[in-house]
């Protein structure tokens, strides 16, 4: 199976931030101090539920009948992989947008479910990793470690993959795929023109300006999509999005972190080796068919993009994969990430026997996560397996496993999972400046008033 499919263009959507904050949640972020702006907190509430429960919380009586399981059309081969292994089991697959261009789908469903006191599915599929924000202050999500899942299944996702689903130190989600960011390359194009593979963003940057000068038309990469903070900002440490206690967020985007990769940014713009254009445009597929040297991207992106017919369809052989480059003076290697979603079980499920095989098996099979998924799967095992089906397709020029493992854990934990979304600000702040001729640099403070205005507005306390 080539790495990932055409539908991991979804993930370059817009997640915009339902931001709906209940008065009991804005009297907490009120009452939380300037401390909470200091590293140490958990990234929600810490509110348990219902004294003397088991497992963690008060469950709902319990009854037979049908297993419901909310998932996205991509997820839909998930849960029929899972009714086929267990036909025992009676299975209601709903299809819904998975929360998809942050449509807040999933907490609109809930809100209204709460007030009727009934409909809420069993198990439900996300393609955010923000959910846990907002889900478990408002008791959805079910405490998945405090005896429903084992330790001995949960030690074994990557390190770092359950991050967005833990608040104040219980799990209340898992996630299902990661989506760390690695440094694609062409490797004979690579060899031909005497590159070497940078390691640094200063020899990253020397072979942009050179690509300019001497291949004019070639790329080494692209700044155009929604998450183009998440590849570039993220890796360099920039602290746009520091989550950093309950309701209680850091920005900080004029910082040396920050600028030195908007001024690399600005300057491989302008010499027109860094494209302006959207990964998942047509003008993209046809302007830059061909001619993509280098471009740090998530790691769905070789099978959403290269390996496509609708995308680049870059033949076999040629894209190879190495880690990100690094700033000098780090303490340890920073890669960004772009996506991977989660799967979150209802605390009103009155199947919580069969919901817990369900998020368990979905995420952990390897008859889905090894065959079948189409991106890399969070649960370490499962990502072994599903990499050396990666290497067996032939597509790439260079054995990718090592590197996408070495990135996996790398993510810079300095990024957190908010209620508002970094994508939508980034869309609507920086990149009608890029579009227009503006420099990234000189839009910073925009950008930091921005992600302050939709922080607050989420309910955030801010601190810069």
């Amino acid at each position: 199976m080539a790495l990932g499919i055409r539908a991991a263009r979804a993930r370059s959507r817009l997640r915009t931030s339902t931001a709906r904050v209940t008065s009991a949640v804005g009297a907490v972020a009120l009452a939380v101090t300037v401390a909470a702006c200091g590293h140490g907190g958990s990234s929600g509430s810490g509110s348990a539920s219902g004294g003397g429960a088991k497992d963690g919380f008060t469950q709902a009586t319990q009854t037979s009948g049908p297993l419901t399981v909310w998932v996205d059309s991509t997820r839909v081969p998930a849960a029929q992989a899972y009714a086929k292994a267990h036909p025992n089991v009676k299975l209601n697959i709903v299809t819904y947008d998975g929360d998809a261009n942050g449509s807040g789908t999933l907490q609109t469903k809930v809100d209204l479910y709460d007030r009727t006191g009934n409909g809420w599915p069993d198990v439900v599929f996300s393609a955010e990793n923000n959910e846990a924000s907002w889900a478990q202050p408002a008791g959805f999500t079910a405490p998945l470690s405090k005896g429903l899942i084992p330790d001995s299944v949960l030690n074994n996702f990557s390190s770092g993959a359950l991050a967005p689903c833990t608040v104040d130190g219980t799990v209340y989600c898992l996630r299902n795929d990661l989506a760390p960011t690695l440094l694609w390359y062409n490797a004979p194009l690579m060899k031909k023109w005497g590159y070497q593979v940078p390691t640094t963003w200063a020899q990253y940057e020397q072979i942009g300006q050179e690509v300019a000068r001497q291949h004019p038309g070639y790329i080494v990469g692209a700044a155009g999509d929604t998450f183009t903070p998440e590849i570039f900002m993220w890796a360099s440490q920039c602290q746009a999005n520091d989550i950093t206690g309950i309701r209680a967020v850091t920005v900080n985007v004029t910082s040396s972190n920050c600028t030195r990769m908007a001024s690399l940014l600005d300057t491989l713009i302008t010499d027109k080796s860094m494209s302006k254009l959207s990964a998942f445009s047509s003008a993209f597929d046809k302007q830059e068919k061909g001619k993509v040297l280098m471009v740090p991207a998530p790691v769905w992106f070789a099978g959403a993009v290269f390996n496509s017919p609708s995308g680049l369809n870059t033949p076999k052989g040629q894209i190879a994969a190495a880690p990100m480059p690094q700033w000098p003076g780090s303490a340890t290697p920073a890669t960004g990430d772009v996506g991977g979603g989660t799967w979150l079980m209802s605390a009103h499920s009155a199947h919580l026997t069969e919901a817990v095989n369900f998020i368990e098996w979905v995420t952990t099979d390897n008859a889905y996560q090894a065959d079948l998924a189409p991106g890399l799967p969070a649960y370490a095992p499962a990502a072994t397996a599903w990499l050396a089906g990666q290497q067996k397709s032939g597509y790439f020029a260079n054995d990718i496993a090592p590197v996408v493992q070495q990135v996996s854990g790398q993510v810079w934990s300095g990024w957190g999972y908010g209620k508002f979304s970094q994508e939508a600000i980034w869309a609507s702040t920086v990149t009608p400046g890029i579009t227009a001729g503006k420099s990234i640099v000189s839009m910073l403070p925009a950008w930091q008033t921005a992600i302050s205005n939709y922080a607050t507005a989420a309910g955030y306390q801010v601190c810069h």
